[in-house]
């Protein structure tokens, strides 16, 4: 399904006069632009669909998508060349917020009030919960406090900072209503259910009850990554909120497979992928240490589509380009000199004799419109399904974890096409053919195994979901890492970047807070950091 995004996205500006920012003061007002007599009235109806386009469209970042920024935080790439890829370092500064995708929220909902259809009114309400809630949290689990319960008043352009543990109250809150309007929609409506409920806005492309089901698992989520606050928050009531919404599928639907995933397709009209056909790609990015040493090790087959064997394990040391051995990951510890310079084991970047494993070239960089790769997925099946298994292997809920992992894995492979017995070509460096393998599902699967419902079990859990979001979800991977400690990231090393080479926990405050909302900002690291805006801190969600 190929969806147009809308660039223009001053047109929405002018037809929807909001201060889109963190705390609505970074916008100067001018009263002139607003006595147009060609405006339209404040009365009439702003289409919910064009206002939901905006919101779809801004919830796919830049840094996000395959292969960019999140990615390698997340350590399943390094770059070695900084021209094309940048570095690898860990130095972060000012996050970036989220309050557009806010503010559009409260507009969406306003003007689908006055489209007289109970259904629609219900499903954008819905929606504008939903996005109220993921911007929410995507910003506060980024820095900490935010403003939210102030947020989106335009009267009040210095709003007060909710504490994380109340944005993440409030934010559950607005699921749970998110969750129980669509339901109304789905059992009020039925011939609605399976049917695409915005054709034209949602760049998605999902049913009435899709959405009911990515709300419910993006729920899940949410209450997972809450997993260090569960005995000092009865309030909160975490273990129990996730034991209902599990325990109750007419009430709370959830994924059921990777048709359901919250996807973004790729297209060459409007959409294309990420990065593209370019000699220059080819040999600045390695496969990471930290996930190649995962999949490697397990006899993984996924190995087999995130990475090329390295040239000097297939070309020099004359490995079979089935043998795990010859593939091997870069470590973000290494200094971006000496991965360049292994690059290539004489030192010649272009005769392609690498000491490590590149991305596949045929599957990621050959087609502009990404048709050899896979979509970008933001809210997806097997990490919901990991997610469950963590929870039963907690003790929230009951249920089988095993059943639930072994989901998770065979959904994840699933998704990128590989079945026992089945072939896969691999490629090299420069997406030339170097031959096929023949995938074996059954020794990896022994091989990760179930180990119960242990320390040991919980690690498998885990670990599997980081190589499941592998290049998708944003950061994802590496909250899950920053809340457990698995798998073990790359650190220690140079290439790390920050004073003592160990990774961060969070960002600094978006500058536009900083200097618009600075009483507020001053209180809220003073409260939570003891006055420092400091990359190092642990915020409340992670003690």
């Amino acid at each position: 399904m190929k969806k147009k995004i809308m660039k223009n996205k001053w047109i929405y500006k002018v037809v929807i006069v909001l201060c889109a920012g963190f705390t609505l003061n970074s916008c100067n007002r001018d009263d002139s632009l607003l006595s147009n007599p060609n405006s339209r009235s404040e009365d009439a109806l702003i289409p919910p669909s064009l206002i939901l386009n905006h919101i779809t469209s801004g919830l796919i970042k830049a840094d996000e998508m395959p292969f960019q920024q999140a990615h390698k935080t997340n350590q399943y790439f390094v770059s070695n060349y900084s021209y094309y890829w940048g570095t690898n370092s860990y130095s972060w500064t000012n996050s970036d917020n989220e309050y557009d995708v806010y503010l559009y929220s409260i507009k969406m909902e306003e003007q689908a009030k006055k489209l007289g259809d109970n259904a629609k009114i219900n499903f954008y309400t819905a929606l504008s919960k939903f996005f109220k809630a993921y911007s929410s949290i995507w910003l506060s689990q980024r820095v900490g406090d935010i403003p939210m319960t102030e947020a989106g008043n335009s009267s009040n352009l210095t709003p007060k900072y909710d504490t994380q543990k109340d944005v993440y109250k409030n934010s559950l809150t607005l699921l749970t209503d998110a969750n129980n309007l669509l339901g109304n929609i789905n059992n009020t409506y039925p011939s609605l259910k399976n049917t695409v409920a915005d054709s034209s806005g949602d760049i998605f492309g999902l049913t009435y009850f899709q959405w009911q089901k990515v709300i419910n698992s993006y729920t899940l989520r949410v209450l997972v990554s809450l997993s260090k606050r569960t005995n000092d928050t009865p309030d909160l009531n975490i273990k129990g909120q996730f034991s209902t919404i599990l325990n109750n599928p007419g009430q709370y639907p959830i994924m059921e497979s990777n048709t359901d995933n919250m996807m973004y397709r790729f297209n060459t009209s409007y959409n294309p992928y990420p990065i593209y056909t370019s000699r220059s790609y080819t040999y600045g990015a390695n496969i990471g240490k930290t996930i190649l040493d995962i999949t490697t090790s397990t006899s993984d087959p996924r190995t087999f589509v995130f990475a090329t064997p390295a040239p000097a394990q297939y070309k020099v040391a004359g490995l079979p380009i089935s043998s795990f051995s010859a593939y091997v990951g870069a470590s973000t510890n290494t200094a971006q000199s000496v991965l360049f310079a292994g690059t290539d084991t004489a030192g010649n970047t272009t005769s392609d004799k690498g000491a490590y494993s590149y991305i596949n070239f045929k599957r990621y960089f050959s087609s502009q419109d990404g048709s050899t790769a896979e979509p970008y997925v933001l809210i997806g099946y097997p990490e919901m399904c990991f997610n469950i298994a963590e929870a039963i292997n907690r003790g929230w809920a009951t249920g089988d974890a095993e059943n639930w992992y072994l989901k998770g894995i065979n959904a994840s492979l699933t998704f990128y096409g590989l079945s026992n017995g089945g072939s896969f070509s691999v490629g090299d460096r420069l997406g030339g053919t170097l031959g096929n393998v023949t995938i074996d599902t059954n020794t990896f699967l022994s091989k990760v195994a179930y180990a119960g419902n242990t320390t040991d079990g919980l690690k498998q859990i885990l670990t599997q979901k980081y190589v499941s979001l592998f290049c998708n979800s944003g950061f994802e991977a590496f909250y899950n890492w920053r809340r457990t400690g698995y798998p073990a990231f790359q650190q220690g090393g140079v290439g790390i970047g920050t004073p003592n080479n160990m990774l961060p926990y969070r960002w600094m405050y978006p500058q536009g807070e900083i200097t618009y909302n600075s009483s507020n900002y001053q209180n809220a690291i003073q409260t939570q950091y003891g006055g420092a805006d400091d990359i190092t801190q642990f915020m409340w969600l992670l003690k």
